[in-house]
């Protein structure tokens, strides 16, 4: 072991600071330019404590160290000799170390003596330390500590060496970081989603126009708006005013730029963005970029962020963040003054990851069309795989806005302010009462029960008041000009969806067992998340008897679970339980999980993932009592006295669905309907759709239309059949809610 002069390196120590001193001004530039590539610190000194020397040279080296894994730079200078207190004051000496933890973006210190060496009023302890850094890893070394006796004590001989080797003779930490490309996301066909690169901030001075209708054909075709939506924006403006019309892919202005630049009021700002293009393709859940919030700051830089990056927030942008960002690379090192570098510790940059997203952008786009002028959801799937093709969620909103080098962000404030709540997720966040489509699993339930089968026939009429006469409850019919259907059995009970027929059956499970009905709806798939994992969901709720003990302190009464019977009282579900339930009932009973991400791949290799199906269950019911539902769900469409057969006249597609009408406490029903297609065409999979309209009245006058719409849109390429609310193709008046009739 060498042996160290304690006066010589105090004067070493003295002489470096003060070459430091001489060429800080020169450095500072450079630091300050590394600066966004360095961690910030995560070790704050605590309050110092009283650390003493001691009479033993390997105590005092140990209550160096331990101050030091502690960060308490003050109690390490207490140890000091006093040569070396003279050669560094607190302050530097505390700077000293606080730099190399903000640039090496330290986590912990962990340091221990090995042995030591004493001789006369000089000693030496041999230690190693580990500094771990959440960007670099550990960096560990072993020094040589010197001591010297002073007053009956052994203190630390103390030069910048002793924070690493490689800083001797004064050198300071710097660190170089390299970033890649954020991977964009993908529709299934390799469509965009969202896209690094540059777009184009689209906008009008109305003032500016001449010619206003091939400006709004223009910008229709550019942006995928309405014409008559556009102009709507710019309608009550001044003329002197600039309006915001929306964002466009820089190639998409280009190839239209003699079109475009021809056209006198239209305005044209390009920067440099995560461009999510058409305004937003399934914004809700492809999510967005925003900056690190603060309360999540540290377990950002835990994971090698500096903490000014835009992170992905919502959605497939926050989910596959680790993917998309991929992972920085970067070096450490110590420069001198005389341009000398030594390298500490090196990472190495590994590649972004594309994300491909089940969807279809085209049928999205559909979707969410479909939903204009309404609150709403629609869910699309795949019943073979649990794929989600379309998921949209309605008032929508355009994520570009949350770039706030955007010309159009200062919109952003009118969408977080909006007590519509554009950013909610509807087909997963949103919960209703399911109205007459929980009549599926309480048919389920009846069958499994063994007190009925299919043939099982009941008088089906207006009223029903098996509760007494004060509790009388009344079908649908009730109040039409429609007449109940009279005696059926249970299929026919589906396909006309007769609620004294499930008020029944909800009545004799009761009198049995009244858990028996919740069990099943539960095996069915509601009551718990469907596990998607990529967008936040909600639970839903089936309520139970020890449910409402424990909420309301109230005992269970036949009504509740006669209300449940057709989905009302306090059953909640959300249109992505319905969906996964009604592919379940389409693929022969499993209840595949929900899922969003297609594949993931590095720039031209192999994928890393891939989807494969999951198995969240299957739905309890045999293949007999199953196709029971099924034989059900096709005469609601098809045959006389199904509640929806009116809507679906001429389609060209066999489809089965039920219908919804489910009373809240907001105003009119909520509409729904869910259903899928039987087409079994080679080169069209079948689909589940399921459409839900807040407040929209009958599903068979709301849902159901826009339902057969998707379903032309996907089978034929184009709508063939006008909405009730459409005067032309594309063209809506006001959509006109209607009051429930129908279940």
């Amino acid at each position: 072991m060498r042996r160290l002069d304690h006066a010589q390196g105090s004067l070493h120590t003295s002489r470096r600071l003060s070459q430091w001193r001489l060429v800080q001004s020169a450095l500072g530039l450079l630091l300050a330019a590394c600066a966004s590539l360095q961690p910030a610190a995560t070790l704050p000194p605590p309050p110092p404590t009283a650390t003493l020397a001691t009479p033993d040279p390997q105590g005092t080296a140990e209550a160096f160290l331990e101050a030091w894994e502690r960060g308490d730079y003050a109690g390490m200078y207490s140890l000091l000799s006093p040569l070396s207190r003279d050669a560094v004051s607190l302050a530097d000496f505390q700077a000293r170390y606080q730099e190399l933890a903000d640039v090496a973006g330290l986590t912990g210190v962990t340091a221990q003596s090995l042995n030591a060496l004493k001789s006369g009023s000089r000693a030496m302890v041999l230690f190693e330390v580990s500094l771990r850094s959440a960007f670099f890893g550990d960096i560990t070394r072993k020094i040589e500590m010197p001591l010297v006796y002073t007053d009956g004590l052994w203190t630390v001989s103390w030069t910048d060496g002793l924070i690493l080797p490689e800083m001797a003779g004064g050198g300071r930490p710097v660190a170089q970081g390299s970033w890649p490309a954020r991977a964009n996301i993908y529709d299934r066909n390799g469509l965009g989603l969202a896209v690094q690169g540059e777009a184009v901030a689209v906008g009008v001075q109305p003032g500016l126009i001449q010619d206003e209708g091939a400006v709004l054909n223009a910008l229709s075709n550019l942006l995928g708006q309405r014409p008559e939506a556009i102009r709507a924006r710019y309608a009550e403006a001044r003329p002197d005013w600039y309006v915001p019309i929306g964002e466009a892919a820089t190639a998409d202005v280009q190839a239209n730029l003699s079109t475009l630049s021809s056209l006198s009021g239209v305005i044209l700002r390009t920067y440099s963005t995560r461009f999510y293009p058409l305004g937003g393709v399934a914004p809700q859940v492809i999510g967005y970029m925003r900056a690190i919030p603060p309360e999540t700051l540290a377990d950002y830089q835990a994971r090698g962020y500096t903490g000014d990056e835009r992170v992905g927030s919502a959605g497939l942008e926050a989910w596959g963040e680790a993917y998309l960002a991929g992972a920085r690379g970067g070096t450490l090192s110590v420069m001198f003054s005389d341009g000398r570098v030594s390298r500490l510790a090196e990472r190495q940059r590994q590649p972004a990851q594309a994300v491909t997203a089940t969807l279809d952008r085209p049928l999205q786009l559909a979707a969410q069309q479909a939903l204009h002028g309404f609150r709403g959801a629609i869910v699309i799937l795949d019943p073979a795989t649990g794929a989600v093709l379309a998921m949209a969620s309605s008032p929508s909103f355009d994520p570009n806005l949350f770039d706030p080098t955007n010309p159009h962000s200062a919109q952003l404030a009118e969408v977080l302010a909006d007590p519509a709540d554009p950013l909610l997720n509807r087909a997963t966040q949103g919960v209703y009462p399911p109205g007459s489509i929980f009549k599926i699993p309480v048919m389920g339930a009846a069958l499994l029960s063994g007190l009925y089968t299919r043939e099982t026939v009941l008088n089906c009429g207006n009223t029903w008041d098996t509760l007494g006469p004060e509790a009388i409850k009344y079908n649908w019919t009730f109040g039409t000009n429609i007449r109940p259907p009279g005696r059926i059995n249970l299929v026919q009970a589906l396909q006309t969806s007769c609620n004294p027929y499930f008020y029944t059956i909800a009545y004799d499970l009761d009198q049995v067992n009244p858990d028996f009905l919740p069990q099943v709806a539960r095996q069915f798939g509601f009551g718990a998340p469907t596990r998607i994992g990529q967008v936040a969901e909600a639970a839903g709720l089936i309520p139970d008897p020890a449910w409402k003990l424990a909420t309301y302190n109230d005992a269970w009464r036949p009504g509740d679970s006669v209300n449940m019977g057709i989905g009302q009282g306090y059953v909640l579900v959300t249109p992505l339980q319905v969906a996964q339930m009604m592919a379940a009932v389409r693929n022969g009973g499993v209840l595949y999980r929900p899922q969003l991400v297609l594949k993931i791949a590095p720039p031209g290799g192999e994928p890393t993932y891939t989807l494969k199906p999951v198995v969240n269950g299957r739905l309890p019911v045999t293949p007999e009592q199953l196709q029971a539902i099924r034989d059900g769900l096709r005469a609601v469409t098809s045959e006389a006295g199904g509640t929806a057969r009116h809507r679906f006249l001429n389609l060209g597609v066999a489809v089965a669905g039920k219908t919804g009408s489910a009373q809240n406490s907001a105003g009119l029903p909520h509409s729904w309907f869910a259903g899928y297609t039987e087409a079994d065409r080679p080169d069209k999979p079948d689909i589940v759709i399921v459409v839900l309209i807040e407040n929209g009245g009958e599903g068979s006058e709301v849902a159901a239309p826009i339902f057969r719409r998707l379903v032309e849109l996907y089978f034929f390429g184009r709508a063939q059949t006008l909405l009730p609310w459409e005067t032309d193709f594309g063209v809506t008046g006001s959509p006109a809610p209607t009051p429930a009739a129908t279940p």
